[in-house]
């Protein structure tokens, strides 16, 4: 698609989507380099080469877009609603008119089949712009009559400078889902996306610039986390900082933000649960486990990697799961006929290998998968690996302990409601849970007990936008999603007025 930007630096008819050798910051409306002349390599997973590089920003880069985004503040913070919803929807219009690029770029950048970034990846980033532009149309605050003494009212202000960083799993779609409601709310944002998936945060940069987003209002900067990143948690004047990635990443981000005060939203790791009674819809739960248990290569932190099936029907379950996971065709993630694609990187690849090993030497068998697989052609030296089915392993073991964030099941037998609740709930996360069963009685009681912020019932990954979203235990603090993230980015400012 040919777009002319607002950047009056930039040439008319300048490619929207075209990616560049060199990504560059956006920040402050300009393109611009990182300070350092630093660059990170960009590896296609699916080869193993280099497609772009990615700036190795820090300090000094978030200070200079901490400086535009304090410029444009002022502005953005007073501009009316009804003005932020018309921005925000034009920039869920470009998203939507031009998936097929987008999607594309996705997939060279994370590996996941491009069936799926069609699907799923792309239409949730516009979907995550368009729900919050109409939401704060209605977004509300209370009042409080004390009799014919006083009134209280709440002010719902925007925090201001609000830091948002997302992880590699689910690019676009993690990342539009924190930018669009602090862009709503009236803050200006510095955004940081992994570094490992930087491609379609990169062109959301030009995006926003054609739809008339105020410069400064958007800032996206790249780099590592632990430069990038901690600059961002680190500077005094980002107030609030969301974060979706690893429990230890999000361990290290709050040390730093909790001493100066700074508002929470951390979306952390998850090790589910998923819990299938003899009384299940047969084929329904078989064929969504399947998706719930490799969807996206099993990097979705939402995945059911640990798999609890009543012992009435274990056998059943074992047998046909595994003759179902064997069919699920790992190749290049061009190829419509691919279920699974690549994992995202090298380091992660070599992690799924770690602990496909660990879990033998606890002592489980692995029931299929757990080899590396060479698709051959342009995909020869890429990161692929087997959908795998491990079984006989305690439920204290690392492998049903640990997340592995990877394409790795374990499966478990149960035979009580109580030992099932145990077994789910043994583990240090609490992110989701899913109940496979006809009693809907049973499936309440279970669901209540259950440490899971998220609990599907005869589904999986059936999201309402205006739910709110998030885990207990190790999985997180706050919620994400509907009125919970226009919350998160304002401040609440109670009023007294003496009749």
């Amino acid at each position: 698609m040919q777009l002319q930007t607002n950047d009056t630096s930039e040439k008319k008819g300048t490619n929207l989507f075209s990616v560049p050798y060199h990504l560059e910051n956006f920040i402050g409306g300009y393109f611009i380099g990182p300070l350092s002349g630093a660059f990170i390599e960009n590896i296609n997973p699916a080869t193993g080469e280099v497609f772009c590089l990615v700036p190795d920003s820090n300090e000094k880069d978030i200070e200079v877009a901490v400086q535009a985004a304090k410029k444009a503040l002022p502005q953005w913070s007073v501009t009316p609603v009804e003005e932020r919803f018309k921005i925000l929807n034009r920039i869920a219009k470009l998203i939507d008119e031009n998936m097929d690029e987008l999607a594309l770029a996705e997939t060279n950048d994370n590996g996941k089949p491009l069936w799926l970034s069609k699907r799923v990846d792309i239409p949730r980033a516009s979907a995550n712009f368009r729900f919050f532009a109409t939401g704060i149309m209605h977004f509300a605050s209370e009042s409080h009559a004390m009799e014919d003494r006083a009134i209280n009212y709440t002010l719902r202000q925007p925090v201001g400078i609000v830091g948002c960083i997302s992880p590699w799993n689910l690019p676009l779609y993690l990342f539009t889902w924190k930018i669009a409601p602090a862009l709503a709310a009236g803050n200006c944002v510095i955004a940081k996306p992994s570094e490992v998936t930087p491609v379609t945060a990169f062109l959301l940069s030009r995006i926003v610039k054609a739809a008339g987003l105020p410069d400064g209002v958007l800032n996206i900067v790249h780099g590592k986390g632990e430069t990038t990143g901690e600059a961002i948690v680190k500077h005094p004047s980002i107030k609030a900082i969301s974060f979706t990635g690893s429990t230890r990443a999000g361990a290290r981000i709050a040390s730093i933000a909790a001493p100066m005060f700074k508002k929470l939203s951390l979306e952390l790791g998850g090790k589910n649960p998923n819990i299938i009674f003899d009384d299940c819809n047969w084929e329904k739960m078989m064929k969504t486990t399947i998706q719930s248990s490799f969807a996206n290569q099993g990097q979705i932190c939402l995945c059911g990697s640990r798999i609890l099936v009543h012992e009435n029907i274990y056998e059943r379950f074992k047998e046909t799961f595994v003759s179902q996971v064997k069919k699920l065709t790992v190749g290049d993630p061009l190829e419509e006929s691919s279920k699974q694609g690549a994992l995202v990187g090298k380091i992660h690849f070599d992690k799924i290998v770690a602990a496909v090993a660990m879990a033998k030497k606890e002592g489980g068998q692995v029931l299929c998968g757990g080899n590396v697989v060479d698709p051959g052609g342009r995909c020869s030296k890429g990161y692929f690996f087997e959908p795998t089915v491990i079984e006989g392993l305690a439920c204290n073991t690392q492998t049903n302990m640990e997340e592995i964030f990877g394409p790795v099941v374990t499966l478990q037998k149960f035979s009580t409601d109580e030992e099932v609740l145990a077994l789910a709930n043994s583990c240090k996360y609490g992110l989701s849970a899913t109940i496979w069963t006809q009693d809907i009685s049973r499936a309440n009681k279970i669901a209540a007990k259950l440490d899971a912020g998220i609990v599907w019932i005869n589904c999986w990954l059936l999201r309402d936008l205006r739910t709110p979203f998030g885990g207990m235990k190790n999985s997180g603090v706050g919620r994400e999603g509907g009125w919970d993230a226009l919350r998160f980015f304002t401040e609440a400012k109670n009023i007294c007025v003496e009749l």
